[in-house]
């Protein structure tokens, strides 16, 4: 499975912004449930579908997360032209005393 992955060290309050030219996954997982997610094991995360943008999913706790985006399709993709996908994602820290 191909997908994005970016790892931060956030702190409770903060907020992932998400913006996509296209519908994707997208994840925030713990370091457990990343290695998790990436050998095919079950696992637990906070987000879901989005075709919407901005996407916003705050930081449950602090610590260090990971984020992850993959691209979902309803179309069939031709095995030499895969969907480009454009992404930027931002972070908006707490403001201190939240």
């Amino acid at each position: 499975m191909k997908f994005i992955h970016q790892r931060e060290q956030l702190n409770e309050g903060d907020q992932i912004v998400i913006e996509s030219s296209l519908p994707c996954n997208i994840r925030l997982m713990n370091d457990a449930n990343f290695r998790a997610f990436k050998n095919g094991a079950r696992h637990n995360y906070i987000g879901g579908h989005f075709d919407r943008f901005p996407a916003r999913i705050n930081v449950p706790s602090s610590g260090f997360w990971n984020i992850t985006l993959d691209t979902v399709t309803r179309r069939p993709i031709s095995v030499t032209r895969k969907p480009k996908l454009e992404y930027s994602i931002r972070i908006r820290r707490a403001k201190p005393g939240y």
